[in-house]
């Protein structure tokens, strides 16, 4: 039996030039847009709306959408661009109604550039004049243009064989009924050919998928032929039409999402018992970026300094040449131990990650979760085998309901962790979250501090009533995120970031507009039944002293400024301009630093090099 017949379990980002790993060019995938450009592509989406939303337009900028985040999240893919039923002729087997977009240096397939998605960008102001619209598909004639579309597709994809690339043609049409102009036989046969023709692309392992574009006053009807192209039939068509709706409002939203695959920070070997040792993959989906360390460079070359460090001997002031021996008094004796046996010593486990047993899920609590958990995914790099042993964990631990408790860590922190499996979660659009494991970090006993009830008066508790807890729960249900998966939402540093990259290679005049969906949803929240629920919680918690509460809250604010005031004080009494041109701020002290901070408003977290170079940051040295 294949444990994984899916493959689901690839690990499509392993470092492509290791030997032991197949080359990227078997994650590769090679995709055609099909894009029909007949007349009625270019009608008004809506009516009463902007005239230049049309159904080619909104095709288009999917498109354009779509290369400028491939270009930066799978840059090796390659894409072909093709309309049909179109005015002029453009493609490898000179077939009428087709036209390839390209441009020079680059083959009709392969990956996008620039410049290719520049000029793209540029197409539709100039479609009509060099390339035309026009019916492929007319009574009294025997041109196919659908058939032609199909054919030149499938020519493109001859490179690579499906084995080693993912051959995909995206059609995106608003017309349910291609051969609608023409009746009887001739209408038959036509249907019959180019059905033939779509099942001898998908018999070479192409997979034809069908983007449909409706509108709220016209709905595709998919049953008149795409159904029989696509094998769709019974739930399957009646499941198309919503899923495609719901795919298309994705691709114009999420595309503009930099959804970047996880990088592997590192490789774990698990062993689960004695003589079985697997090989994992270690990926960070969230971490903090910090400033990194001051490097201090020689003022006449500019060359990094180097730090060296030696021993001077206390009675006699010369250089210690031997390595310091390391000892140990025990008993009014010096033990004296070399730097292997330290090493053996600090040594608490043999491997990094080492399966100590398992628990049910009541054993595991909310506020273990210390800090973001590293998810876990088998490699083969090293150890042959890793991917099917881990797939039968996997499995028996979703299906008893259990977590793994393992050993894990350093000599220098070693720690428990708890390994808890995820299933694949998919929906019509692809992949939500991938299958593995989530290694949370669990905490030592100090780290848990048992809450202690305070209780000023007798007469006095701590205790929510019944009410408090009825108006919170209501509370709750109004702005709970439905469906929530942290791939909802976008880096904004990141966005923004790329979006400067995509300005500069494009030569834009603006930078593309950056979304920050971290942001609270200010409209949300101002929805008539969350402002309500909010204030009858309110009321219950607080009742009629919500002002006095206020009022210490007022307090509080009083004090922080009082702090602040007071640095903004110390502040003046620094010529810090001085010092940072002398490279003396190293030598002030933390809270001396953190009066600079105050006074311009800058974050006060960090070690003192970040201090310093927040500093210097922030007055532009």
């Amino acid at each position: 039996m294949e444990l994984d017949p899916d493959d689901i379990f690839r690990d499509e980002d392993d470092d492509s030039e290791n030997d032991f790993l197949q080359e990227r060019e078997a994650t590769k995938e090679l995709m055609v847009y099909l894009v029909d450009a007949s007349p009625k592509m270019f009608s008004s989406t809506c009516h009463g709306e902007d005239k230049e939303k049309t159904y080619f337009h909104v095709a288009v900028s999917c498109i354009s959408q779509s290369l400028k985040t491939q270009i930066i999240n799978r840059s090796y893919d390659e894409v072909a661009i093709c309309f049909f039923n179109t005015r002029e002729r453009k493609n490898l087997q000179d077939l009428n109604g087709v036209f390839v977009f390209n441009v020079a240096e680059r083959e009709y397939l392969d990956r996008p550039t620039a410049r290719f998605i520049k000029d793209f960008d540029h197409l539709e102001e100039s479609f009509m004049k060099e390339i035309g619209s026009q019916y492929g598909i007319m009574p009294g004639s025997r041109e196919n243009s659908l058939y032609n579309a199909l054919w030149a597709a499938q020519a493109l994809l001859r490179k690579g064989s499906s084995k080693t690339a993912d051959k995909r043609i995206l059609l995106i049409t608003n017309e349910d009924d291609p051969f609608g102009s023409v009746k009887g036989v001739t209408k038959l046969d036509m249907m019959r050919t180019t059905l033939q023709r779509a099942k001898d692309a998908q018999d070479l392992g192409i997979c034809i998928e069908l983007l449909p574009l409706s509108s709220p006053a016209y709905k595709f009807n998919m049953s008149l032929f795409y159904a029989d192209m696509l094998g769709l039939e019974g739930d399957a068509l009646a499941q198309f039409l919503p899923s495609t709706t719901a795919r298309l409002e994705d691709m114009k939203d999420m595309l503009r999402k930099r959804m970047f695959r996880k990088r592997r920070y590192r490789r774990i070997t698990f062993s689960i018992a004695s003589g079985l040792s697997i090989e994992l993959s270690a990926y960070a989906l969230i971490r903090p970026t910090v400033p990194e360390a001051i490097t201090w460079l020689d003022s006449i070359t500019n060359l990094p300094l180097k730090t060296e460090r030696s021993f001077i001997c206390a009675d006699t002031g010369a250089l210690v040449q031997e390595p310091l021996k390391r000892f140990q008094t025990y008993r009014n004796q010096d033990v004296k131990l070399l730097a292997d046996e330290i090493s053996e010593i600090k040594r608490i486990s043999a491997g990094p990650l080492r399966l100590l047993g398992f628990k049910p899920f009541s054993c595991l609590q909310d506020y273990h979760n210390l800090r973001p958990s590293t998810f876990l995914y088998p490699s083969e790099e090293e150890v042959i085998g890793s991917t099917r042993i881990f797939i039968a964990l996997h499995r028996s631990m979703l299906r008893l309901n259990r977590f793994a408790v393992a050993f894990y860590g350093s000599s220098t922190h070693p720690q428990l962790v708890a390994l808890i499996a995820q299933d694949e979660i998919i929906n019509s659009s692809g992949q939500i979250e991938p299958p593995g494991m989530h290694m949370i970090y669990l905490p030592y006993s100090n780290d848990i501090r048992h809450i202690e009830e305070a209780q000023m008066d007798t007469n006095f508790s701590t205790h929510a009533t019944d009410d408090q807890i009825k108006k919170a729960a209501t509370l709750m249900k109004r702005i709970d995120l439905r469906d929530f998966s942290v791939c909802q939402f976008a880096n904004p540093a990141l966005q923004n970031h790329y979006a400067v990259l995509q300005a500069l290679a494009l030569e834009e005049d603006e930078m593309p507009e950056v979304k920050d969906e971290t942001l609270p949803d200010e409209e949300g929240m101002a929805r008539p039944g969350v402002v309500n629920a909010l204030e009858e919680f309110k009321l219950s918690v607080y009742g009629d002293n919500y002002d006095k509460e206020e009022s210490r809250a007022n307090e509080a604010s009083r004090k922080r400024k009082a702090i602040s005031d007071n640095a903004i004080k110390e502040y003046a009494n620094y010529n810090w301009q001085d010092l940072a041109d002398n490279e003396k701020l190293k030598d002030l002290t933390v809270s001396e630093l953190k009066y600079y901070l105050t006074a311009h408003n800058l974050p006060l977290s960090g070690k003192k090099e970040a201090l310093i170079s927040r500093i210097l940051t922030h007055m532009r040295k």
